[in-house]
């Protein structure tokens, strides 16, 4: 599964970003997508993560109530929908999916190439 992030840029703290993931095949259907951050100097975050067919979705508590993940399988696509930025969501984002919903890193086997979140204050 070959993944690619987009949507990344620059905002001014309290604006909206939306976040595209899109995957090369339909088996994505079937597979938990990831999304998580890295600012420099930091470690990989969770950031959130929605199961194969949308009914399940876990948020970090540091962006609970401002994202929304949610995914359109007939396209392929999953979507984070970021409002209410803040500069400390300024990051690197990833997209990575797995065939188990988790929201550890490391279990999951695909990723996209990441995409430039910057937000200023």
């Amino acid at each position: 599964v070959q993944l690619q992030a987009s949507g990344g840029g620059l905002v001014q703290a309290g604006g909206s970003l939306r976040l595209s993931c899109a995957a090369s095949t339909h088996t994505f259907i079937s597979y938990t997508v990831g999304w998580f951050r890295q600012a420099p100097g930091k470690e990989r975050e969770f950031v959130g993560t929605i199961s194969w067919s949308g009914g399940s979705i876990v948020y970090a508590d540091s962006v609970k109530g401002r994202f929304t993940i949610s995914r359109d399988n007939a396209k392929n696509t999953v979507a984070l929908q970021m409002n209410s930025l803040k500069p400390e969501d300024t990051a690197v984002y990833y997209c990575a999916a797995d065939r188990k919903f988790t929201i550890h890193f490391n279990e999951y086997e695909y990723w996209g190439q990441g995409t430039q979140v910057t937000v200023s204050s």
